[in-house]
């Protein structure tokens, strides 16, 4: 249901990313549509008129917008992160430089920003990462240190020490001893995800924005093993199954969890993951479906403590009053996550 036309002025005003893909402006002086997140000027009150979809715009006879491209099923990023994202995944072991960036048209510290706000990380941070993903993969395959060194592009060897030890959370030296997970991020129309997955199933996937995602990774390092980024069959099937959700085709997933937890906080993800897409349930509703009925604060707690976003539907779950409670990835999201199930099931019900 479209929210009043003084709602999404003000969400119009605020670029409010919550209303992505369920609310666009049409301006009248211009005949063009815009996601409320357009980042071009904003027009008057008098001259827009609100659509609750892309299509109702365009029979209105609005033109899609250039700048914020409405049509587009992903969330416009930076002409930028697009085309450097690919050029790192093409020479993921070359060490770029700010001149680099600049004879390709880029300001570096532009670039910066941009990497920064989309995934929490620098461009030189996230270039660096592919190529440590790189240097692992080498040592996995028998290479030596000084092999796997020169590919990531140190010429210290204590500084790539350092370096993949924050990253994989071992040694070189002793890696080969232990399970290495793979990640890799993963590009939503509401936000760039991180996922981690071994060959069993997949360990985390959550939001770059999320403010516990260090202390997940930590645990993570802890409990099963280190991480590095790379590619792997299980994070191409994730990237689809995720891919495939968030464009309205499929609104379940069958790819295997392997979260670690205790064993209450399993029987409360089992229990997330058979709450229906476009339904919810509160935690006291949830804490009866497991037969801990005294137990609500303690599944709230297991709900917050899941580390697999979306897959495991913790965002299924609302306060006693219908309120959206906490939610790790923002409570904007919780709500577009919501929506976004609930259209897509009023779809497959018709």
């Amino acid at each position: 249901m479209l929210r009043d036309d003084d709602t999404l002025f003000a969400a119009l005003i605020a670029r409010d990313p919550s209303y992505e893909g369920f609310a666009y402006v049409g301006v009248k002086t211009t005949g063009i549509f815009c996601r409320l997140t357009c980042p071009a000027r904003k027009p008057k009150r008098t001259n827009v008129v609100f659509f609750s979809c892309k299509d109702a715009a365009q029979d209105a006879g609005f033109r899609a917008c250039l700048r914020c491209k409405p049509l587009d099923t992903k969330r416009p990023a930076s002409g930028a992160l697009e085309i450097l994202r690919d050029k790192i995944k093409a020479e993921p072991d070359r060490r770029w430089s700010a001149e680099d960036l600049k004879a390709l048209g880029y300001d570096a510290s532009t670039v910066r920003r941009a990497f920064q706000r989309e995934y929490g990380v620098t461009f030189a941070q996230y270039a660096r990462s592919q190529r440590l993903g790189l240097a692992v993969s080498t040592l996995q395959q028998g290479g030596s240190v000084m092999d796997a060194q020169l590919d990531a592009g140190y010429e210290s060897s204590s500084g790539f020490r350092d370096a993949i030890t924050k990253l994989v959370g071992d040694v070189p030296v002793r890696m080969n001893a232990r399970q290495v997970l793979a990640a890799q991020w993963i590009d939503t129309p509401i936000g760039a995800m991180l996922g981690v997955t071994d060959d069993e199933g997949v360990h985390l996937l959550e939001f770059a924005e999320r403010k516990a995602l260090p202390t997940e990774i930590a645990r993570l390092r802890q409990r099963v093993g280190p991480i590095r980024f790379g590619q792997s069959k299980m994070l191409e099937a994730l990237a689809h199954q995720v891919g495939q959700y968030f464009s309205g085709r499929a609104a379940s997933f069958d790819i295997p969890v392997v979260q670690k937890g205790t064993p209450f906080e399993a029987t409360v993800w089992s229990a997330l993951q058979q709450v229906p897409p476009g339904e919810t349930r509160s935690y006291g509703e949830l804490a009866r479906f497991i037969g801990r009925p005294e137990a609500a604060r303690a599944v709230a707690r297991a709900n917050g403590a899941n580390q697999v976003a979306v897959i495991v539907p913790c965002h299924r779950i609302i306060g006693a009053d219908g309120s959206l409670t906490g939610y790790g990835g923002k409570l904007w999201r919780k709500q577009w996550l919501l929506e976004h199930e609930r259209r897509a099931a009023a779809t497959t019900n018709r």
